[in-house]
């Protein structure tokens, strides 16, 4: 059996030198050279090399089986870093989690050697010179040298537009790399297809630029000062040291594609990009903000209206108790969040860090210096959560960079404690801070929000700008009511709309996380008449939320409206539309007197009554000239402890 390509390829060729000096006819000389063509086209079919299975190294960005890990100076990595056995010593923020000889390096240290015997058996196809680069270009394909080699200049990677063009380069000794030499991808090749197998030490010198996996064998990697790297650098035996560089790991080949977390239900909070929960809201010197300013404890002051595109609400009304309610369930959401990588020096946060899509925690007081990437990858859904267990801030000029498409409706921060954004610093995403002041400062500019469950919030001569998307939402006038009642071990919900046949209803018990729980069709054609539809809950809880919503064919949903059932004890009440008035139906209630109101959206009082509260079921109805648009209704005790609230679409044109 033949066990490399080049004592195939001689053999054959010295079969074909002797039957050329021999005496034969044509007609075995003809047969000859067919059978020599097809066995070099059957060569070159089964020497085509297949990438190297990285199994869990995949995840590594440095690793050495056997060996100390060492950073010196400020260096950035992104993938995770570790050892099997040896220290880990001198890094900083990692954009990933560190290994210490732990049951992940160990199944780690088994996939490299696995992959260096797979690089190692592969067949070679090139025998270059030992000194790579200097403007040269390799095709795809298996290349070994027979020595020790060197990279000097520019070496050109050439898929010829294969994304899937695979490179392994096979060296038989030390490799390394002079001053500003780079390994430069073209015409589609990737840089996860790219990989270099080396039987010595790698030492790549200062400012080289290294693409692909570099698997070394029984020796040490060196990565040098402004060195950049992307790929992996993984060493069967042996230390590894990194001085002031840049690694990553190489996306793309079928790697998954991060998309961080869910993103937090912001609610009317989405309408703010100023808002306290508790505290006063104060501006110095001439800010320019897009989007609603309030708190729902204190004052607002400070603001010029001319230079704020949104509403300011200089009093707590309705809207900035809902936008209350609506950022505590989203710094909920946050809160109980499980992290992906946990910063390990809050203290040194920034310093061009780049993070991906995920969960970080930072678990103390967080400083941030310079500059932070956040690094989508291409996806422009990613979402990226940053948790901080203390206070935060940063220093002048520091910056939130957005880069492969991020976008900053998708990035949040959510912190315990103050947060203070020193001068002239640009600042990227929803920061919701809890129980803490927050400071934006002389020449800030907020991509986002700065929201606070409890604590003053102050700005000077800010520029503010936030998406708009989620801030109000356009139900369909077709809806004429949406109910629910609980009945033993059962709710009841019904409906009535006009030309509308499709549904689907949703169930939560937090009015933030639903679940699918009824597609209701009807087969009937509506033309201009109210339609009645009913559907029965056998599973109550004591607290639920149901969400009406069409379906339309390609599976989206329009949500048309929310009602809460109470099914435990307490308190049980429900409001809705019909015939152009405005119901709330209420029992449980301790006997007395109570308040129905009704808010428009901006916290304008329309409607203000007294009603009789009781423990059996009672109606209350509110009349009065509305144009079609999203109202609040409000249920409370004489006390003015609200017992219910929510928001209802009246329509004019109601029957």
């Amino acid at each position: 059996m033949y066990n490399t390509r080049v004592q195939l390829c001689d053999d054959l060729c010295r079969m074909r030198k002797i039957i050329q000096n021999v005496s034969l006819t044509s007609f075995a000389k003809g047969m000859f050279h067919t059978f020599f063509g097809l066995a070099l086209l059957l060569f070159v079919e089964k020497s085509l090399a297949q990438s190297p299975d990285l199994g869990t190294a995949v995840n590594f960005v440095l690793f050495t089986s056997d060996g100390a890990v060492t950073n010196t100076g400020k260096s950035e990595y992104t993938g995770n870093v570790g050892t099997n056995n040896g220290p880990i010593n001198g890094f900083g923020n990692v954009n990933g989690v560190m290994h210490d000889n732990n049951a992940v390096s160990s199944a780690c240290a088994a996939d490299v050697l696995t992959a260096y015997t797979q690089l190692n058996s592969a067949i070679p196809n090139f025998f270059p010179s030992s000194l790579l680069g200097n403007g040269d270009t390799l095709v795809a394909g298996v290349y070994k040298i027979f020595s020790t080699a060197s990279l000097n200049g520019n070496l050109y990677l050439n898929a010829k537009g294969n994304p899937n063009a695979l490179f392994i380069i096979q060296i038989q000794g030390a490799f390394s790399a002079n001053a500003n030499a780079k390994v430069l991808l073209v015409n589609g090749t990737q840089a996860c297809n790219v990989f270099w197998k080396v039987e010595g030490m790698v030492n790549l010198a200062t400012s080289t630029y290294m693409r692909g996996t570099v698997v070394a064998n029984n020796a040490a990697i060196k990565l040098n000062s402004l060195d950049t790297l992307e790929g992996r650098l993984l060493s069967t035996t042996g230390a590894i040291s990194v001085d002031g560089s840049v690694s990553i790991m190489p996306i793309g080949c079928g790697a998954a594609i991060l998309t961080g977390p869910a993103s937090p239900v912001l609610g009317t909070a989405a309408c703010y990009a100023i808002f306290s929960g508790n505290g006063t809201v104060t501006n110095a010197g001439v800010s320019h903000l897009v989007g609603d300013i309030g708190t729902n404890v204190g004052t607002v002051a400070g603001f010029d209206s001319l230079l704020v595109s949104g509403k300011i609400h200089a009093k707590p009304d309705a809207s900035t108790a809902l936008c209350a309610a609506d950022l505590q369930y989203a710094y909920n959401y946050l809160n109980v969040l499980t992290p992906d990588i946990e910063l390990l020096y809050p203290v040194q946060f920034g310093h061009n860090l780049v993070l991906t899509p995920h969960t970080y925690l930072l678990n103390s007081a967080t400083t941030f210096t310079g500059n932070v990437y956040l690094n989508a990858q291409n996806n422009a859904n990613a979402v990226f959560v940053i948790l901080v267990n203390g206070a935060f801030s940063t220093s002048t000029f520091s910056k939130v960079l957005l880069t492969n498409g991020a976008q900053a409706k998708n990035v949040y921060w959510k912190v315990e404690g103050a947060v203070h954004i020193d001068n002239f610093s640009t600042f990227v995403g929803t920061i919701i801070c809890n129980n803490g002041a927050i400071g934006l400062n002389l020449g800030d500019s907020l991509i986002g929000r700065a929201l606070t469950t409890s604590g003053a919030l102050s700005t000077a001569s800010l520029y503010g700008t936030k998406d708009k998307i989620g801030c109000s939402v356009t139900l369909p006038i077709s809806l004429l009511y949406f109910k629910g009642i609980s009945l033993t071990r059962a709710v009841q919900l019904s409906w009535s709309s006009i030309n509308i046949s499709n549904y689907s209803i949703d169930k939560s018990s937090d009015g933030i996380h639903f679940t699918d729980l009824a597609e209701i069709k009807n087969s009937t054609t509506l033309v201009d008449k109210p339609t009645t539809y009913t559907y029965k809950d056998n599973n109550p809880i004591a607290l639920a939320y149901y969400r009406l919503a069409t379906r339309a064919i390609d599976g989206k949903k329009t949500i048309l409206q929310t009602t809460v059932v109470n099914s435990g004890e307490g308190v049980k009440v429900n409001s809705y539309r019909q015939a152009g008035n405005i119901y709330v139906q209420a029992s449980g209630a301790t006997a007395g007197s109570g308040i129905l109101r009704l808010y428009s959206t901006d916290g304008l009082l329309i409607s203000d009554q007294k009603v009789v509260l009781t423990q059996e079921q009672s109606t209350y109805c509110i009349t009065k000239a509305l144009s079609t648009g999203l109202y609040i209704v409000t249920l409370s005790s004489a006390d003015g402890v609200i017992i219910y609230r929510n928001k209802l679409l009246f329509s004019s044109n109601m029957k």
